[in-house]
């Protein structure tokens, strides 16, 4: 059996931004020579999450728009008053709670089980941020 762990740096440049980070997690499974197993993906931050949806243009936009209207920014947010690390990010945390830290991928003849239109995305709603890390762990055989 191995267990292999990746550690996948990232820097974001939006408020809010979904970084497609599928091919680095495909280069992770192939290095590790994983052939049958799974992959799991997991956010270290709790402003940040893992998605897999599909990867076009507008619809991420749409997915943006969405999340900047679901819970505004400049809500009267409790959190805001007396941030821990001097950033009004409580709208971050709470659109969190509709979100997954991590997702976990089946992994067959060595390739990810995803589908043909999904894409793996660290979801940013904190940024810009200089360091996100994202931690992948594959095992199998």
């Amino acid at each position: 059996m191995i267990f292999q762990k990746y550690t996948i740096a990232l820097e974001t440049c939006n408020p809010i931004e979904l970084v497609d980070i599928t091919s680095k997690v495909n280069d992770a499974l192939t290095e590790s020579g994983v052939q049958q197993g799974q992959a799991i993906i997991l956010s270290q931050h709790t402003t940040a999450f893992i998605n897999i949806n599909e990867k076009e243009n507008r619809l991420l936009e749409d997915m943006t728009i969405f999340l900047k209207r679901l819970v505004p920014r400049d809500g009267d947010y409790l959190h805001n008053l007396q941030p821990l690390d001097g950033r009004d990010n409580a709208h971050a945390h709470l659109l969190g709670l509709f979100m997954n830290s991590s997702e976990t991928i089946p992994v067959a003849d060595g390739k990810l089980m995803i589908g043909r239109w999904q894409s793996i995305f660290f979801v940013e709603l904190d940024g810009p941020r200089l360091q996100r890390n994202v931690l992948l762990q594959i095992s199998g055989i």
